[in-house]
């Protein structure tokens, strides 16, 4: 994998792994932002992914006071890429995974590209497609939980059962 002195180099996969709960224990892969946002300097073992609400996360989030220190689960559409990740910034997020809104979409990644705004953004901000995001935050409305636990970034190259780890919905 190319890196850079700052970490991850941008337009490529980043991984992720769901380690609770336990029916979602699969490899999710995302891309990060194209020109804007930081990059993992960190490998988190165990943090939260808090799923925004509303989960556009276009303003005022009733759970901000969870998205501090940890991971925001938002949904695109309603504002920019940009804007959902300085609003998750601002809460304190160590980064944001910003999921399709299409939940049917299983292959096809979105270039998250900067507004006109000329504003920036310091965490790292990934794209998710739209199948992933929706089976996560299905899978914690089931079992009534308020986040899952993932480990980010992941070297799936180090790891030979790769494919058996990832979702069954995905297409490869």
């Amino acid at each position: 994998m190319c890196r850079n002195s700052r970490g991850l180099r941008i337009q490529e996969y980043l991984y992720f792994q769901v380690l609770s709960p336990g029916d979602i224990r699969y490899i999710f892969t995302a891309t990060p932002a194209k020109d804007f946002g930081g990059v993992f300097n960190t490998r988190y073992q165990q943090i939260y992914l808090v799923p925004a609400d509303p989960p556009e996360a276009c303003g005022a989030l009733n759970n901000g006071v969870f998205i501090e220190g940890q991971i925001a689960l938002v949904e695109r559409g309603g504002c920019s890429f940009l804007s959902k990740t300085r609003i998750v910034q601002e809460l304190g997020g160590r980064a944001v995974i910003i999921a399709d809104n299409a939940y049917d979409n299983d292959s096809s990644y979105v270039e998250m590209i900067q507004d006109s705004t000329r504003r920036t953004a310091d965490i790292p901000a990934l794209f998710l497609l739209g199948r992933d995001g929706y089976m996560i935050r299905r899978s914690l409305e089931q079992h009534g939980l308020p986040w899952a636990v993932i480990s980010i970034p992941v070297n799936v190259t180090s790891i030979s059962t790769y494919e058996l780890m990832q979702p069954p919905w995905t297409f490869w």
